[in-house]
C-alpha cells in the first residue's frame, strides 16, 4: 500500500524552478512536497546557465537568497558583440539602465538546496514511476516509487510541473488540451569549461564566417566557451587542440593586441538549438514553469531566467489559491507567463538567428548589416540590452 503524503503544493523538479518555488511558498506560510527523479548530487552539478537578469537577481535578493550571488558572482555592465577586425561594447548600464550578473546555475542551485533544507519541507530525490493523477479535479495527486522502493502518493491542492521538457508534467494532460510550437535549428553548441582565467572582462558573442563563437565565465578561474558545430556533432570529434585553434580563430586571436588564453579543458558537450512553447502553462489544477512549458536556444541566455519569471509569477497565484481560495492569479497565470515568454522566445531567436552561420551567402551579408546597425544604432543597441539585461516579470 502507497504512502500518503498530504501537503498544500506538490511540486515535480528539483532544479531551479522547483526549489526557488518551494521556498517563495515557504515564506506564505503554504507547504509543499518537492518529487525529483534524479540524485541530489546529479541535480546539484548540472552545468547550465550562468547569466542573470537584472530582474532575476532583484528577486533573489528581496527573499533572501543573493548572499553568495553578491559575494562571488560578477556584475556585467554589457557584452561584447564581434565580427572580424570590429568588436563593439553594448553597455546596457548606459543604455537601459540594468546591468546583468555572471553567476552559474550550478551556484543557484547550491543556494537554493541549503535554503529548503533550512526550512525542513519534504524533498524525495531519486523518485521513479512518478506519475500525476486527476489534475481536472480539485484533489491532484502525484504517485511515485521513492529510492528505497517503497509506494508513495502526494495528496495536494495543486500540482506544479517544473520537471523540464523530459519530465510528465508536460504530457499529463491530454494531447487535445494543449498547443505547441516548435523550431530546430540545424546546428548546435560544442560548450567546455576550462580551467583557465577568462581572457575578456565581459562576453563575447562573435559571428565568424566559420561559425559563431562565444566567450563567457564561472568565475576568475573558470572560463566556459561555445562554438557553432553542425547538427549532430559528438564531442569525439573534437581535441582540445582542435577546440582551441577554432575558438582563437573565431574569436580574432592577436586582433588588435587580444590574446585568447587556453588552458585545460575539464568538461564538454553538444547542445542542440532549439525552441519550444507550450500552451496553456495552466491545465486545471497542474501548472508549468521553466522547462516544462518552454525551451530557447541559450543565445540570449534566458532559459534559467524564464524558469525564475514563471515562478514568480505562479507562487502568488498559488498562495491566493491554497490560501485564500481565490483563483483569480491562478487563472491568468498561463496567458500573463506567455506573453514574457514568447518575447523571450523571440529575442532568443534573433540573437541565434543573427550570430550563427548557415549555408546562404545572402544570409551572412544580412547578418553582418544587421550587426552593423545594432552596434552603430542606439535604436538597436538599446533593444538589444532592454531585451537580454531582462524585462519586468510582469511584461
Amino acid at each position: 500500500m502507497a504512502q500518503t503524503i498530504r501537503t498544500d503544493v506538490a511540486i515535480i523538479g528539483a532544479g531551479p524552478a522547483g526549489l526557488l518555488l518551494a521556498h517563495l511558498l515557504a515564506a506564505d506560510g503554504v507547504e509543499s512536497v518537492v518529487v525529483e527523479a534524479r540524485s541530489a548530487e546529479y541535480v546539484a552539478a548540472r552545468i547550465r546557465a550562468g547569466i542573470l537578469e537584472h530582474s532575476t537577481v532583484d528577486l533573489l535578493r528581496q527573499v533572501g537568497l543573493a548572499t553568495r550571488l553578491q559575494a562571488e558572482g560578477d556584475e556585467h555592465r554589457g557584452i561584447y558583440l564581434q565580427w572580424p577586425h570590429e568588436r563593439h561594447h553594448i553597455d546596457f548600464v548606459d543604455l537601459v539602465g540594468r546591468s546583468v550578473w555572471v553567476y552559474g546555475q550550478t551556484e543557484v542551485q547550491k543556494d537554493l538546496m541549503a535554503a529548503h533544507a533550512a526550512t525542513g519541507q519534504q524533498i524525495h530525490y531519486e523518485a521513479s514511476d512518478v506519475a500525476l493523477h486527476d489534475i481536472g479535479s480539485t484533489s491532484p495527486s502525484v504517485t511515485f516509487r521513492g529510492s528505497d522502493g517503497r509506494a508513495h502518493r502526494v495528496e495536494a491542492i495543486a500540482v506544479a510541473g517544473c520537471d523540464g521538457s523530459h519530465g510528465p508534467s508536460r504530457t499529463a494532460a491530454p494531447s487535445a488540451g494543449r498547443q505547441t510550437w516548435e523550431r530546430a535549428y540545424p546546428y548546435s553548441w560544442l560548450g567546455v569549461l576550462a580551467d583557465v582565467a577568462p581572457s575578456t572582462d565581459e562576453l563575447i558573442y562573435a559571428w565568424h564566417s566559420d561559425g559563431f563563437a562565444m566567450h563567457s565565465m564561472r568565475s576568475a578561474t573558470v572560463s566556459r566557451l561555445y562554438l557553432q558545430v553542425p547538427g549532430g556533432t559528438s564531442v569525439d570529434q573534437w581535441s582540445d587542440d582542435r577546440i582551441w585553434d577554432a575558438l582563437a580563430t573565431r574569436l580574432g586571436h592577436g586582433q588588435g593586441g587580444w590574446r585568447l588564453t587556453p588552458g585545460p579543458i575539464t568538461s564538454r558537450s553538444v547542445l542542440p538549438m532549439r525552441s519550444r512553447v507550450q500552451a496553456p502553462m495552466r491545465l486545471g489544477r497542474l501548472f508549468l514553469a521553466g522547462d516544462a512549458a518552454h525551451i530557447v536556444p541559450p543565445t540570449g541566455a534566458k532559459g534559467l531566467n524564464l524558469a525564475v519569471s514563471d515562478v514568480a509569477l505562479l507562487a502568488p497565484a498559488l498562495v491566493a489559491l491554497v490560501r485564500h481560495g481565490n483563483g483569480t492569479l491562478a487563472d491568468a497565470y498561463s496567458e500573463t507567463a506567455l506573453r514574457r515568454v514568447w518575447r523571450a522566445t523571440h529575442f532568443s531567436w534573433w540573437m541565434t538567428t543573427m550570430l550563427h552561420i548557415g549555408t546562404d551567402p545572402f544570409d551572412a551579408q544580412l547578418q553582418l548589416s544587421q550587426l552593423r546597425w545594432v552596434a552603430g544604432s542606439a535604436a538597436g543597441a538599446t533593444g538589444l540590452a532592454e531585451n537580454y539585461a531582462g524585462l519586468p516579470i510582469r511584461y
